[in-house]
């Protein structure tokens, strides 16, 4: 039995109508993704960004407890400002933020250092650190600080 021509019209705009829903089901699951991932940004950011006003706090923790007198060394109130340094250090690690390895002898990565100083008078093949003058971190294996540090060559 042959189609009436309304029938094939009512087919037609049916097919239309599919293809539409399907676009709009697309384009919202494509918006979807789309805010997910700048939520997601926003809030890597955000960590970012307290990180960051808390680490000269860490610095001169460090630096505090680096020049400690040598005779207060074994006094308990600096052993508790020593673990408190240590469960920051765990607090921040387990927000995915690492220390730069920039130990003297390690070869100076430009992406991850940031040499103040150079030995001009060095001689050598390969440009390694000499002296960490400012620790580095890295948030999610991304650098949000770099090391700054003392170049020399080896």
């Amino acid at each position: 039995m042959p189609k009436s021509k309304k029938q094939e019209e009512l087919e037609q705009q049916i097919g239309e109508l599919t293809q539409d829903l399907q676009r709009t089901r697309a384009d919202f699951e494509n918006y979807r993704k789309r805010v997910e991932m700048e939520k997601s940004a926003a809030r890597e950011s955000g960590q970012a960004m307290a990180i960051l006003k808390l680490l000269p706090t860490i610095d001169n923790i460090e630096r505090a407890i680096a020049h400690a007198p040598a005779d207060i060394a074994d006094n308990a109130w600096v052993q508790s400002v020593m673990n408190l340094t240590k469960q920051l250090d765990k607090s921040l690690e387990n927000l995915n933020l690492k220390r730069i390895e920039a130990a003297p002898g390690t070869e100076f990565n430009a992406e991850l250092h940031e040499a103040i100083q150079f030995d001009e008078g060095a001689e050598g093949e390969k440009e390694v650190i000499a002296e960490e003058l400012q620790a580095g971190y890295t948030l999610n294996g991304s650098p949000i600080r770099h090391s700054m540090v003392k170049v020399t060559r080896q």
